[in-house]
This record gives structure tokens, sequence and C-alpha cells, in this order.
């Protein structure tokens, strides 16, 4: 047996990167909008951040939470050549894979994604919209607007001006919010709706589903050549009628419906047989009144980590 004594550095280390981690996972998720890129993500940087601390005379690190956030942004934009390849072949709409946490305040699992869901989380309407942004205005747009970073830090993370990081800025911002305005319905608003939609859809209620969607309501529904889903977004409340009309008689048989939070907002967790079947997320008018975007994520190795 060694007599070499525990290195008390490494607990330290590994309790750091620990104490981050919630923080990393919901920075990179919003970039990526996957949890599997965003574990890869993260492994990456405990690997640089551990690798660092091993090296001898390594100068100390004051600011930990900011040397970890630079590493991991980084690490993000540079699987983007990887990440564009896959979704060139990826078969029908693709979504972000959603984050399912409980509906009320009952304390969840403690692990990364369902972290995410209690700290930093995006609606899915608004990845949806982020997707179209490049890489680093996305990335940009994630550090300022949804976690507060200053533009001279996000310089510093991403080694651009500052004068780089406002224009990027400004062009994400504009951009976003010429598709997404700047609101978001009460939580009980999106369950009373999501709840009445359901009714209306599984229920073959043909007359309550016109009422419920707007007349430029878009279906997007992502099943990654896996599951039966559209291969294109449907647009048209006539048209998004239509096709549930048509789906439901054949796939809403047998179908449980839980109802929980994805990303933060209330939605639902279909299910069949016991096993996540789809997450159904709707995105509503600023009135609240009617559905102006559905989503629906049907691809199985999007639902893998959905209890």
């Amino acid at each position: 047996m060694s007599d070499t004594p525990p290195d008390p550095s490494a607990n330290t280390t590994t309790q750091v990167f620990h104490d981050h981690r919630e923080l990393l996972f919901s920075i990179v998720y919003n970039m990526r909008g996957t949890v599997a890129d965003t574990e890869d993500v993260l492994q990456e940087t405990w690997l640089s951040w551990t690798t660092r601390h091993q090296a001898p005379s390594v100068e100390r690190i004051d600011n930990p939470r900011a040397y970890l956030v630079r590493i991991a942004v980084n690490r993000a934009l540079a699987h983007q050549a990887t990440v564009s390849r896959r979704r060139e072949t990826y078969v029908g709409p693709w979504l972000p894979e959603p984050l399912v946490g409980p509906l009320t305040d009952t304390p969840a699992p403690d692990d990364a994604a369902d972290a995410a869901v209690r700290a930093e989380s995006v609606s899915m309407a608004l990845l949806v919209v982020l997707e179209t942004l490049t890489p680093l205005e996305r990335g940009v747009f994630v550090l300022h607007e949804v976690f507060g970073y200053a533009h001279t830090e996000i310089a510093e993370i991403l080694g651009r001006s500052p004068s780089a990081i406002r224009q990027l800025a400004h062009r994400a911002r504009e951009h976003v919010h010429a598709r997404r305005p700047r609101y978001e319905p009460e939580p009980h608003v999106r369950q009373q709706v999501t709840e009445r939609f359901l009714a209306a859809a599984l229920g073959g209620d043909l007359d309550a589903l016109l009422s419920i969607l707007a007349p430029d309501v878009t279906l997007w529904s992502d099943g990654g050549g896996k599951a039966r889903a559209g291969l294109r977004p449907i647009h048209g409340r006539d048209n998004v009628v239509r096709l549930i009309a048509g789906l439901v008689p054949r796939s809403g048989k047998g179908l449980d419906i839980a109802y929980r939070s994805v990303n933060g907002a209330p939605s639902a967790l279909l299910c069949a047989d016991g096993s996540p079947y789809a997450v159904l997320v709707l995105d509503l008018t600023p009135d609240g009144d009617q559905v102006c975007g559905i989503y629906t994520v049907a691809n199985p190795d999007k639902l893998s980590h959905v209890n």
C-alpha cells in the first residue's frame, strides 16, 4: 500500500467544478439544444480543468467561474461543425431536446438536466428561434440576454473586442425580437390552454380545436426518422387541424397524459405503455387566448432521459 498522502487539491478541484456544473450545463444547453452535446462539452471542460490543475507549478486561477465558463463556451462553439453536419442529414424538422421536470415545486432529482430546468430555462419557442442565429450570435445572446454577462465579460470569454461583441449582441437581439415578441404567458394560462388543446385534439372536437388555434399557427413535429412525424412544418389553422384529425384516431389511442414543466413552461408528456411517447409544448399568442405554435418531440433518442 502506498504511503503517499492524498492530494487535498484533487477534492477541491472536483468540488469547484461541481459547484459550477449547473451553470455550465444551462449555458451550453442553451447554445446547443441537446443534452448529449452538452454533456460532451462538460466532459471536455472537466478534462481541461483537471489537466490544468495537475500541471506542475500551475498559476492559481483567481476566478474559477469565469475560467470554466470560458472553456465551456469555446468548446461548445468548437463543436459547431459536427453539429451542422448532423443536422444536414436529420430527417424532418429538428427541435431542441426537451428538459422535462416536475410541474410543481416538488424537488427534482439532482442531476444536471433537472438542475437546468430549475435554473435558467429558455422556452422551446425561443430555442427554435435561436437555431436561426449564427453560433457566435447565439453564444453572445445566451450569455448577455439570458445570463446577464456584460459585453466586456463576453469579449474576454470569446477573445474578441467589446465593440465586436456589442455588434453581435445587437444583431442577435434584433433578429430574435423580430421573430419572438417579448412576452411570456402566465403559467396557469399556458396549462389551461394545453389541457383544452389536448381535450379537443384527442377527443376529436374539431370545432373546439379551430377556436383554440390561431389562423397562422405552425406545427413542428420532430421524429428524427424514428417516430411518426411530419417531414416539414405545417402552417395554417386548417392544415394543422386536418393533420391532427387524420393522425389522432390512429396514434392517439392508449396515450396517457402527464402534465410537466418543459424548459420551464407547463406542457404535456404523452406516454404509451408507461414509456414516453412524445412531449408537447404550445406557444401562445400575446393575449394568451390562442395557440400560435405547436412543438412535438417524438424522437425516442430525445426522450431517453425523460422519466
